[in-house]
């Protein structure tokens, strides 16, 4: 039933990633990077992404003709989801690596997949940052809009990752007896809910960045 179920919820990720990517090549967002963005969290947001996407993401395509009405939190939201990619970016990245190498930490391949997949996903995420920050203002040069890539999505990133840990650490120890691995579309289903507790965990720090002015509400 575990493999049905997961099955499912991977390709209702990849139907919506493909239905917001089709949607983003016709209508490019005005920041690049959001084009990357907003595919990447169809996969484990689903239909959720692809609404969030018509009604606030396309607001702010190049070639949008409706007034930005968006609140504080669909921006927000929008900040958080731009942290979000970055991150499942990395992690998906990272997955591979470990398995593919067969790496362990204190003999356990959980805390490899947790050291791996925190680096990629933070050089990843300032990286996504960096994108969105550098070309409104490339003034003040690469390393100024470095410096406040690494200001404005530190935080942020560390939260995304603590709640997508915590929940593999559930999975690894609580909910299995014998762990899917990442062979099996239970594991990527897994991931797919780690990465949706990772962006609700990540909010609330979003959400008190923007408020500081430290990170900028997209």
């Amino acid at each position: 039933m575990l493999t049905t179920i997961s099955w499912i919820a991977l390709a209702i990720g990849i139907i919506c990633t493909i239905i917001i990517a089709i949607d983003v090549i016709r209508h490019p967002q005005m920041m690049r990077i959001m084009n990357i963005v907003w595919p990447i969290n169809g996969w484990f947001f689903g239909p959720f992404a692809v609404w969030a996407y018509f009604k606030w993401g396309r607001l702010k395509a190049k070639d949008a003709n409706k007034e930005d009405d968006r609140n504080k939190s669909a921006k927000v939201f929008v900040s958080a989801s731009h942290c979000a990619g970055g991150c499942t970016f990395g992690d998906i990245v990272g997955v591979p690596i470990v398995a593919m190498t067969g790496i362990a930490i204190a003999g356990s391949t959980l805390f490899a997949h947790y050291l791996v997949e925190f680096i990629l996903a933070y050089l990843f995420g300032i990286a996504f940052q960096f994108l969105a920050i550098y070309p409104m203002d490339k003034d003040q040069g690469v390393m100024q809009s470095f410096k406040k890539s690494i200001k404005a999505d530190t935080l942020s990133v560390i939260t995304f990752q603590i709640g997508m840990f915590g929940w593999m650490a559930i999975v690894h120890y609580l909910l299995f007896t014998n762990p899917p691995n990442p062979s099996e579309p239970s594991y990527w289903f897994m991931m797919q809910i780690a990465m949706i507790i990772g962006f609700l965990v990540s909010f609330p720090p979003n959400w008190w960045l923007v408020r500081k002015g430290i990170k900028e509400a997209m």
